[in-house]
């Protein structure tokens, strides 16, 4: 039987082995190489002035993202100086413009080393396809120090070791008494290094801190940063096309600072109350929520009436018009004409109640004191008395004397008088004006009801009624017989 081939139809171990190996070899080329064979990357050359830190596998980024490789670093042809770096890129660095630009910068220190900054170009240029070169004019790279010092004459170069050497000596000298004295008790009698190198305990913080933001500043997609540099720069840009406006901002926020300045002191109170007043807004804000569903639910039922205004508005035209006309010259000023005779005898009518007002009340004041309370009294006249008040025994009166008045057949009224006759003479005594008057009775009288007075009862002319007592119609006493 064949070592190939097992008798039940499956791999045989040979097989199995050759399969394995394989497929462990194309894994470790995938994983090992980060690029998939058979398949051609798109390369791009760029012409340097000087590329010697520039190595194999160093890596090109757009906006701080790893987009490819250098793949290869040579020399040029005919420039003895100039450097040709071929790089592969991913597709998503594509399209790369004709006006791209290169440049050969530092890694931050964690990283080391050094990698190309591909800026694509602007959209409008034409593409650069698979092969291309950018020309030495669009790249740039690092100044090297030996190239700095180069430039340097005897000097200057003695004067930089100068600078040097005080450099050391201010990081390494130590402090005098004078320099400690107002120093952090931690940093006294230390010097300048080994202050520098007692950071070194919070860098670690730091610096994540830094990678932080050195990622957060990367953007979430490609050309974020970028787009934040050219966003500053047109920013920039037109600042600058409104130099005379910046300079009147500058201006005019300097007069503000100046004002701030002058007011420090209710500044700072106003800053001190802020968050007084800011727990303040909070219960008002939440007091504004919970007016908002109340506030939606009316604003819902008022809708059905906005709907209609316009309707009701249309209404009141025709109101308006003739109201408008009412009010017009021709109807408002007859009226008026007609109105004044009326409203002078109104205004001579209200002087006149100036005076007649108190009078009238005077009069009601003593209707309401005198007359009345007075009416309602009742007149105690021994076995003659009634018990009802003296104003329904006045009216009783006139009612009875306008019966005994009346005629029989009805032809009129008239009064009756009968002469009295008999042996009793009788006197009223002294009636002012008349004299005494006499007259004769029946009988012997038994008395008078009430006697008559001696004098008229007291009534003041200086004061006002409703000032004054109540008559006492109980006190004139009964007098007596003969």
């Amino acid at each position: 039987m064949s070592p190939l081939r097992r008798r039940d139809g499956g791999l045989s171990p040979f097989r199995a082995g050759l399969l394995a190996i394989l497929v462990i070899a194309v894994f470790s080329y995938l994983g090992f190489s980060k690029d998939i064979p058979f398949t051609k990357p798109y390369e791009l050359k760029a012409v340097f002035a000087n590329a010697q830190n520039i190595g194999l596998n160093s890596p090109v980024r757009i906006a701080g993202v790893e987009v490819g490789k250098v793949s290869k670093v040579e020399r040029a042809s005919g420039d003895a100086q100039a450097t040709v770096v071929t790089i592969k890129l991913k597709k998503n660095a594509l399209p790369i413009h004709a006006d791209a630009r290169l440049k050969i910068r530092p890694r931050i220190f964690l990283e080391g080393n050094f990698f190309v900054d591909l800026q694509p170009g602007t959209p409008s240029s034409p593409d650069v396809h698979d092969g291309g070169t950018i020309p030495m004019s669009q790249t740039a790279a690092p100044v090297q120090l030996d190239q700095v010092l180069g430039t340097l004459n005897t000097s200057t170069r003695s004067d930089l070791q100068k600078l040097l050497k005080g450099f050391g000596d201010a990081v390494g000298g130590k402090p005098t008494a004078a320099e400690d004295a107002d120093q952090d008790p931690s940093t006294q009698g230390q010097t300048a290094g080994q202050s520098l190198n007692d950071t070194l305990v919070y860098s670690p913080d730091a610096l994540r801190g830094t990678a932080l933001v050195n990622q957060a500043l990367l953007g979430t997609q490609l050309h974020d940063l970028s787009k934040l540099i050219g966003g500053g720069g047109r920013v920039t840009r037109a600042l600058a096309s409104r130099e005379e406006s910046l300079k009147d901002l500058v201006t005019n926020f300097d007069v503000t600072t100046g004002a701030l300045a002058r007011e420090q002191s209710n500044l700072r109170l106003t800053i001190h109350r802020l968050p007084d007043v800011l727990s303040s807004a909070d219960s008002a804000f939440d007091n504004l929520n919970r007016a908002f569903p109340p506030t939606r639910a009316f604003a819902k039922e008022i809708l059905p009436g906005v709907r209609e205004t316009p309707a009701t508005i249309s209404a009141s035209f025709p109101w308006i018009a003739q109201t408008r006309k009412l009010v017009s010259p021709a109807e408002l000023q007859g009226l008026v004409r007609d109105l004044q005779p009326a409203t002078h005898d109104l205004a001579r009518a209200i002087n006149g109640t100036v005076t007649f007002a108190p009078q009238l009340d005077n009069v009601s004041h003593c209707a309401n004191s005198v007359i009345l309370p007075t009416g309602n009294i009742v007149i105690q006249d021994g076995p003659l008395t009634t018990g009802i008040e003296n104003y329904k025994e006045f009216f009783q009166t006139m009612v009875g004397l306008a019966g005994e008045s009346q005629n029989f057949d009805g032809n009129g009224g008239y009064t009756r008088f009968q002469t009295g006759g008999g042996s009793q003479t009788v006197s009223t005594g002294s009636l002012p004006g008349l004299g005494p008057l006499f007259g004769n009775a029946l009988r012997q009288p038994l008395g008078t009801r009430p006697a008559r007075p001696s004098r008229r009862p007291p009534y003041r002319r200086d004061k006002l009624c409703w000032k004054q007592k109540l008559p006492n119609l109980n006190g004139a006493p009964i007098g007596g017989g003969p």
